[in-house]
């Protein structure tokens, strides 16, 4: 994936809650346009900052982002980001279980809300194995009695591995 692009209001706060409490680095400018980085950076450690003053209060929606998710090792790290979090008086979540994987919400502006997220426990389970991951929908156990339900709600697509090779095409 790429980096994160974010059009902000208020670039001064946002700039802030970057800096001090994810630990973002400012590496670049031009306009009012900001590229940020965390960790070694690269696409998956990067944030584009538009800053739009004029910019009005954003609304959940198509083609909108609900929550930008941060990658976290493990359960320690997790809880050590509940306590950061806390540690600034953000609205958070606490602790939440996915059963896929565990996280934490923080709500650090009006319409910015960022998720931590573990790797694990993962998709792999006994309904669930490798073999057929991504074939069917994966739900978790206290959903799958109403499997049937579920997938009566969503519009389905072909989501069976292709077995087709296909010619690279090059434009002249």
């Amino acid at each position: 994936m790429g980096p994160i692009f974010v059009r902000i209001a208020d670039f001064n706060f946002y700039r802030q809650v970057l800096e001090t409490v994810l630990g973002f680095r400012h590496v670049a400018s031009e306009g009012e346009t900001h590229l940020f980085e965390v960790g070694e950076g690269g696409n998956g450690g990067r944030m584009i900052v538009e800053h739009n003053a004029s910019m009005g209060q954003a609304q959940q929606g198509f083609g909108s982002i609900h929550h930008m998710a941060f990658r976290v090792k493990d359960r320690k790290e997790l809880e050590e980001w509940i306590e950061h979090m806390g540690s600034y008086r953000f609205p958070i979540s606490g602790y939440v279980d996915r059963f896929y994987f565990e996280s934490l919400y923080a709500n650090i502006a009006q319409g910015i809300l960022l998720e931590f997220a573990t790797d694990g426990p993962g998709f792999i389970d006994d309904e669930e194995p490798y073999e057929t991951l991504g074939e069917r929908l994966a739900l978790p156990p206290k959903f799958r009695n109403n499997r049937e339900e579920i997938e009566g709600l969503v519009r389905q697509f072909d989501t069976v591995r292709s077995t087709k090779t296909f010619e690279k095409e090059y434009l002249d």
